[in-house]
């Protein structure tokens, strides 16, 4: 049975990481129950996206996730598959449809590490921060592989950067918290990604992992340190 681009997403993320224990597509839920917990959630729950949302909430010290698609984002990934192509008319949907598997993912892995307080905004940061990053990564991965022998060129991140990056209006949010956290982590998730731009495959993988273990404020500083080193040298085999 082929994989699902959920289940090859999720494996990917575990490649690079480390192995959830479960299987991240069990936690789809549908229209109505997202109503709910958007209801549950809040005030500041109504200027999330309609397109996508993953919901946490610990009890009796278990997480429980629930990830939400819109039909609509689910039938245009179906009728403009990523994996025959990436283009204008699928780019914002895989964008939604990748960072919402990461939310998942890291929010279970950091549980496992011990981290208990998933309502503090630090750690909504957090993983914010790091689905930005790692959305762009993987969406570099998709270009790559239909770039077949060349590599990925200048063009190709500028697109990729304006749709991932550039398009985001995080001032458009009334809630203070939301309208912060979603344009500081875009300014540094851009400023870091362009760090990793600069480094070849095997040194970038070391680096998203040692960033990824990383608590919001470790993560921060870091990206502030990496601005003010000098820039890595590339070299014939970076990618």
């Amino acid at each position: 049975m082929n994989e699902t681009l959920f289940r090859q997403i999720q494996a990917l993320f575990e490649r690079t990481y480390a192995q959830v224990g479960i299987n991240l597509e069990d936690c789809l839920i549908d229209r109505q129950r997202c109503g709910q917990l958007s209801l549950a959630a809040g005030a500041s729950a109504r200027e999330l996206s309609e397109l996508a949302r993953t919901f946490l909430r610990r009890a009796d010290d278990q997480l429980y996730v629930g990830i939400y698609y819109s039909r609509w984002l689910i039938e245009q990934l179906e009728r403009h598959d990523p994996r025959r192509g990436i283009s204008d008319e699928n780019i914002r949907c895989l964008i939604a449809f990748v960072e919402e598997i990461n939310h998942a993912l890291h929010a279970a892995l950091q549980f496992k590490r011990g981290v208990r307080e998933i309502a503090s905004e630090d750690f909504a940061r957090n993983l914010e921060l790091q689905a930005q990053v790692d959305t762009y990564l993987v969406l570099l991965l998709f270009i790559a592989f239909f770039r077949k022998t060349q590599k990925v060129s200048r063009t190709d991140r500028r697109w990729l950067r304006f749709h991932l990056f550039a398009q985001q209006q995080p001032q458009t949010y009334s809630d203070v918290n939301l309208r912060g956290r979603y344009l500081e982590t875009g300014e540094l998730a851009a400023s870091y990604t362009r760090y990793l731009d600069a480094l070849n495959g095997a040194r970038r993988v070391d680096e998203i992992r040692v960033f990824h273990a990383l608590d919001y404020p470790q993560k921060k500083q870091r990206i502030l340190a990496l601005l003010d080193a000098p820039k890595p040298k590339r070299t014939a085999s970076d990618n």
